[in-house]
């Protein structure tokens, strides 16, 4: 597995300062704000391929001037499949909450794990966002990219366990909502 490196504010923001990469990450994820209907491919070693629809919530913080931004992720099924019966592994529904600090985003539970977790963030460009995370025996590889005016994203996600890649994703997203009233900040 390639890795890809954290990279300085200074490729990122432009000024060098923390405060400019923060400025420039929070930009893009307040770009995602709002209801997604994510069609999912998952592709598995085994050349079994299965299919899910699901929808994904974005929300933020309300008063968040004076400290690191905060997101709230929903998700759940479009429709019942028996996708997680054949794959436990994978959460039918659930929350996870995220702050941004500097270019790391620290999640209240992984994407294949219950427990917290920290993702490495590199900005491609002012459209896509790389995410690298490390945890238990998993190295996860996952492309944010919004096209057309933010109407869509692609997303495209690799999982390496213990050196292996065991799972690639392709998500094709589509805003159904904009985004709502921020959630209080004691939610």
């Amino acid at each position: 597995m390639t890795r890809v490196h954290p990279v300085s504010s200074a490729r990122v923001g432009g000024s060098g300062s923390r405060i400019q990469l923060d400025t420039t990450l929070r930009r893009w994820f307040n770009r995602n704000l709002g209801l997604w209907r994510s069609r999912r491919q998952y592709f598995f070693p085994d050349d079994e391929v299965l299919r899910v629809d699901m929808l994904l919530r974005v929300q933020t913080f309300e008063d968040q001037a004076e400290v690191e931004p905060r997101y709230r992720f929903t998700w759940w099924p479009e429709q019942e499949y028996d996708f997680f019966e054949l794959k436990p592994r994978y959460v039918r529904e659930g929350t996870m909450d995220a702050s941004l600090c500097g270019h790391q985003l620290r999640r209240s539970r992984g994407y294949l794990c219950g427990s917290p977790t920290k993702s490495q963030i590199r900005q491609a460009d002012e459209h896509e966002v790389v995410f690298e995370s490390h945890y238990l025996e998993w190295d996860i590889l996952e492309h944010i990219r919004l096209v057309d005016q933010d109407r869509f994203r692609a997303r495209s996600i690799y999982s390496w366990r213990d050196g292996n890649l065991e799972l690639v994703e392709t998500h094709h997203e589509i805003r159904l909502e904009p985004a709502g009233p921020p959630l209080p900040a004691d939610a």
